[in-house]
């Protein structure tokens, strides 16, 4: 996106800094996973990429900014995937494609839910494998849906002010349900009961 103030330009020249220095979606992958994670103790806040980079810390919301604020400079469209949670706990993802397989980028207090390689035939097998990373002793996918950041008509990129109508408009998108039997949901939760987190795939960035 051409920048239309002096803010947007640094923000931009920043961004295509780092995608020179990157070059990939899994190095983008281990820049945010290196990032300090945002347990926003002042308050809540939905920062810009360019305010989370300069404060140096994103949560996964901030974190898909800053994914697709840097990958857009690759050629990567800047989709990201909502994935709602029965506990209200959401999480998001940046999402792209690789060699016709789908994978992810994203942030988190948990190891589980990070990013993923780019090995899913589709945007639905690629949600189904956080199902069991998600699953503690309140959280559960239960939908997701799919949008393009410019939708949400903010400054995601650059704004100085927290971004708070794109945090709205994923949350207000129509989501595709995910819908797992009682059978897989108590075995999973059991698992978690006795040992915790599941071990991490091959496939887990």
């Amino acid at each position: 996106m051409k920048p239309k103030s002096p803010r947007q330009a640094r923000a931009q020249k920043k961004f295509v800094a780092l995608a020179r220095q990157l070059k990939t979606p899994k190095r983008v992958q281990q820049f945010i996973k290196a990032m300090p994670y945002n347990k926003e103790e002042g308050g809540e806040t939905v920062h810009s990429a360019y305010e989370a980079l300069r404060y140096n810390k994103a949560h996964c919301l901030e974190g898909t900014f800053i994914a697709a604020a840097i990958l857009e400079q690759l050629g990567y469209p800047t989709t990201v995937v909502s994935i709602e949670s029965k506990d209200k706990l959401g999480h998001a993802l940046f999402l792209f494609r690789s060699k016709g397989k789908w994978g992810a980028i994203s942030h988190s207090k948990d190891e589980g839910l990070h990013g993923r390689a780019p090995v899913f035939r589709s945007v639905r097998d690629l949600v189904w494998s956080y199902y069991d990373p998600y699953i503690d002793n309140t959280g559960k996918i239960t939908e997701y849906g799919v949008a393009n950041l410019d939708d949400t008509r903010c400054d995601w990129r650059a704004s100085i002010r927290n971004v708070r109508k794109a945090e709205k408009y994923l949350a207000g998108l129509k989501h595709t349900p995910l819908r797992s039997s009682k059978k897989r949901y108590k075995k999973a939760l059991a698992q978690f009961k006795k040992f915790g987190r599941p071990k991490p795939e091959n496939y887990w960035w």
